[in-house]
């Protein structure tokens, strides 16, 4: 059964732009190879993490809402482990509310790009 799902993961701090990029989109083509559709694929940036993680204190974080079966997850999560840059990350399956907060949060997102490039 295909369900909408997020992912948030954590990559540490010493990655360049261009490193950063590259995790990120090792995990797109990941999904993407096992047959997931990608939703939205938002970078949060650089933050301060609330306890250091790796005597880390601040993490790039990302977060991806896609459509897979269920059984890509635990391939998905085992290979974030693998991965040594990510730092932490969470996976969730999103109930029917979470769906609907999430359009509803790129609806505005898109609108308020549509307003800056017409400013």
């Amino acid at each position: 059964m295909i369900r909408q799902y997020e992912a948030v993961f954590i990559m540490t701090p010493v990655l360049s732009d261009e490193q950063m990029k590259e995790t990120v989109s090792k995990f797109q083509k990941f999904l993407n190879d096992k047959g997931a559709t990608i939703i939205n694929d938002d970078n949060w940036g650089l933050r301060k993490l609330a306890y250091p993680i790796q005597k880390k204190s601040t993490g790039f974080y990302h977060q991806f809402e896609f459509l897979a079966e269920g059984n890509l997850i635990n391939d998905f999560e085992i290979a974030m482990k693998r991965d040594e840059r990510i730092l932490r990350f969470l996976t969730v399956v999103c109930d029917k509310h979470a769906v609907a907060y999430s359009a509803k949060r790129r609806a505005k997102k898109a609108e308020k790009a549509a307003e800056k490039a017409q400013a």
